[in-house]
């Protein structure tokens, strides 16, 4: 079983920064894909950002430039650094992983989910 568990949210205003983590616990050793999902209100959960045990990375189109996707293997960390945020945002974000090589956004394969962590960016 694997345990994950994000922070780091907050609010901020438009144009600002918040570093997301989330620490990953119990049998890891099979994790390869770690990705970041989040839900805005009234919206469905969408992809974020996604990295493997190569750190080969994928980003939605939204927030490439801006957000950068690592992980820290030796801590078993997780982590979202999100630059010129903007209102848009807002939405509640995952943190999610699998065993498997194929590090996208298809909801389906990741089988662990962190609660989540709020993020609220202002005008």
């Amino acid at each position: 079983q694997v345990q994950l568990v994000e922070s780091g949210g907050g609010s901020v205003q438009a144009g600002g920064t918040l570093r997301l983590s989330c620490a990953a616990s119990g049998y890891t050793l099979g994790i390869n894909c770690m990705a970041w999902f989040r839900r805005a209100p009234g919206k469905e959960r969408e992809g974020v950002a996604a990295t493997g045990t190569d750190a080969t990375t994928t980003y939605a189109d939204s927030v490439k430039g801006r957000f950068t996707i690592s992980r820290d293997n030796a801590k078993n960390t997780l982590y979202l650094q999100m630059n010129s945020l903007k209102p848009e945002d807002t939405a509640m974000y995952y943190c999610a992983g699998r065993e498997g090589t194929y590090c996208a956004f298809q909801q389906s394969f990741y089988p662990y989910w962190g609660q989540g962590t709020q993020v609220t960016v202002s005008s």
